[in-house]
């Protein structure tokens, strides 16, 4: 959706990375390898998007008696998100939007490819609950190969990692019976019951 507004696949991809990650630097080299573009490209979008005001640079050294890093000693150039920008809220209001159009599409994904799932459940980047102990999982007949494409499809477009985790219908409810820990840590986290057939 937001591809054809900005013009840019990649300018697309490093905006929800930045957003995402909102307060943490990136070296160009790093954004290039999440968004799986040549870095002359990812060099590219950043200049434009500096020159807009929406992201700002700023270069760091490593001390040599420490690993601390220090502002202002040029060695090595890192971007982040400009908090202070004018369309600032604009573009996280946008993006939001867009995650949520690009969640429908992946639940559609599964529940077209993947029709004997019998519990899926969202949490961590998707609910941005950092402490869950799993982004994604998913209970049934699951086909690994058709579920690692899902997720590697959606993490090409939002440049962060899945972690997924997968049971059989069997084995979650034997480990909801004993008040397993992580499914425990799980439902304790924000989530989101997307296909429940069990009645969890």
């Amino acid at each position: 959706m937001l591809e054809q507004l900005f013009g840019s696949k990649t300018r697309l991809k490093l905006l929800r990375i930045f957003y995402t990650e909102n307060e943490r630097a990136f070296f160009v080299r790093e954004l290039s390898r999440l968004v799986g573009v040549q870095i002359n490209a990812v060099r590219r979008e950043l200049e434009i998007l500096l020159s807009m005001d929406i992201v700002r640079e700023k270069e760091v050294k490593i001390k040599e008696d420490s690993n601390e890093l220090e502002i202002g000693e040029k060695l090595r150039k890192y971007f982040e998100l400009n908090p202070e920008s004018i369309i600032y809220s604009e573009l996280q209001a946008l993006l939001i939007k867009d995650k949520i159009v690009a969640q429908r599409k992946f639940i559609q994904a599964f529940e077209k490819k993947m029709s004997d799932t019998r519990l899926l459940v969202l949490s961590g980047e998707f609910t941005n609950d950092k402490k869950a102990p799993t982004d994604l999982l998913v209970v049934g007949k699951i086909k690994p190969r058709v579920l690692a494409k899902i997720v590697e499809d959606y993490e090409k477009d939002f440049g962060f990692n899945i972690r997924y985790t997968v049971m059989t219908e069997e084995e979650f409810m034997d480990r909801k019976y004993v008040m397993d820990k992580f499914l425990y840590a799980l439902f304790e986290a924000d989530n989101l019951k997307v296909i429940n057939k069990l009645g969890v």
